[in-house]
């Protein structure tokens, strides 16, 4: 039997490894804190299969200018981190040029494209098929203005292959009539899903790991060696060295650092999301909301209504700032009188954020046997399972059944990384 060592017990790791578990490997785990948060606990629980276009603020527009200004906005960079995030920020600056637009959206179409046909046998294998709800979810609009402003990439994701409608005010009030009646068009996205709990799906993908003879250890890793051709090892904090026939980067946000111990250049940055969950309010929708000109949504999940969103750039090892989970309520508030506030749980969480909102996914071009998965920045729960499919199939020495070039780590390495 074949070793696999996965670094990093988020939903992505965790679908790594219980496919390359099913697969016949045996699997080692490991992560700095099992039980601690991370971005897989805490999101908003969509299955985001319509979000095939990059998240990107082309010449960074005098909009974002003002989001940065506002401290509690949509958009917020800490001052002490701005320098660290310049390389970063070069290539997201690009990424609105309609020649990296489209291949960037192609790239992210193919993933989510097959998304429910590796979802659903994961779900089934977990005994949670039954959690996940396809209602699909709503894009609203408060203006005419805005409406118009979104027509050309609604076009384009049409294209793309996403199903969408069109909703006059007096359909959206039919299907979601807890919401003000402030809203002149919705979108319906046909095809959106969400679950009941994200953390319900780490849970059982840990467990299943380890009921079925995976080693979890817990073990803070600091770097990747390759000193052994053929068994690369992931080595702790503590000096132990966790070698196996391949070794999975899966750390989220940390994922950067592990990969330059190799020599792999990346642009990794933590995209810290924040929301406030509402237990008494859980039935208050039925599907999520986007709310377009607010930049924020709400899910109805099992454990209440969860307002999230926003994007800070911080870096890892800032505390986080709960006001923006405060401006988020209180924003919900407006759009969705009488919400019940009481027992509301406040969240932050690191989302890992390449600047081409491309996940890295494959070999190191160092060795095969070093394989990565990681950077799905706000699609982490959405592609995890796509993502253990194909690190499955790379496992197997098989053809993915999808282009793997858009994202591979070696992007990183040219002096442009979006040519």
């Amino acid at each position: 039997m074949t070793d696999v060592v996965v670094v990093g017990a988020g939903v992505i790791g965790l679908a790594c490894a219980r496919r390359a578990q099913r697969m016949g490997w045996r699997v080692t785990l490991l992560d700095r804190d099992f039980e601690g948060d991370r971005a897989s606990h805490g999101n908003a629980g969509g299955i985001a299969v319509s979000e095939s276009t990059p998240i990107a603020v082309s010449g960074f527009s005098l909009k974002a200018a003002r989001w940065l200004l506002d401290p509690l906005g949509p958009l917020a960079i800490r001052l002490r981190h701005a320098p660290r995030l310049l390389p970063w920020l070069r290539v997201f600056n690009q990424v609105g040029r309609p020649e990296h637009f489209r291949r960037i959206s192609h790239a992210l179409a193919a993933l989510n494209q097959r998304v429910f046909d590796d979802l659903l046998p994961m779900l089934a294998d977990l005994g949670l098929g039954g959690q996940l709800h396809r209602r699909g979810a709503l894009t609203v609009y408060e203006s005419d203005a805005a409406y118009a402003a979104d027509a050309a990439e609604w076009e384009w994701k049409r294209e793309l292959g996403v199903r969408w409608s069109h909703l006059p005010a007096a359909d959206l009030r039919a299907l979601e009539p807890s919401l003000a009646p402030v809203f002149r068009h919705a979108v319906l996205l046909e095809d959106w899903a969400h679950v009941d709990d994200p953390m319900n799906i780490v849970r059982a993908l840990r467990e299943r790991v380890q009921n079925d003879g995976g080693r979890l250890i817990t073990a803070d890793v600091t770097a990747i060696s390759l000193d052994d051709a053929a068994r690369p090892a992931a080595l702790d904090r503590a000096g132990r060295r966790h070698a196996g026939d391949r070794v999975i980067v899966a750390a989220g946000a940390w994922s950067g650092t592990l990969a330059q111990s190799v020599g792999d250049r990346v642009l990794l940055e933590s995209e810290r999301g924040y929301n406030t969950t509402l237990p008494a309010a859980a039935g208050m929708l039925d599907r999520e909301v986007i709310f377009a000109e607010r930049k924020f949504v709400a899910t109805p999940l099992a454990v209440g209504l969860r307002i999230g969103g926003a994007a800070e750039f911080a870096g890892l090892a800032a505390p986080p700032n709960y006001r923006r989970s405060d401006a988020l309520l209180a924003l919900a508030r407006r759009y969705l009188p009488g919400m019940d506030e009481r027992g509301a749980r406040r969240w932050m969480g690191n989302r890992p954020a390449t600047p081409d909102s491309l996940p890295v996914i494959g070999p190191s071009p160092h060795s095969s046997r070093l394989l990565y998965a990681f950077g799905h920045g706000h699609l982490g729960l959405t592609q995890a399972a796509t993502t253990g499919a194909i690190l499955g199939s790379l496992l197997a020495g098989e053809d993915p059944g999808i282009d793997l070039a858009p994202y591979s780590i070696t992007r990183f390495n040219k002096a442009n990384p979006l040519c």
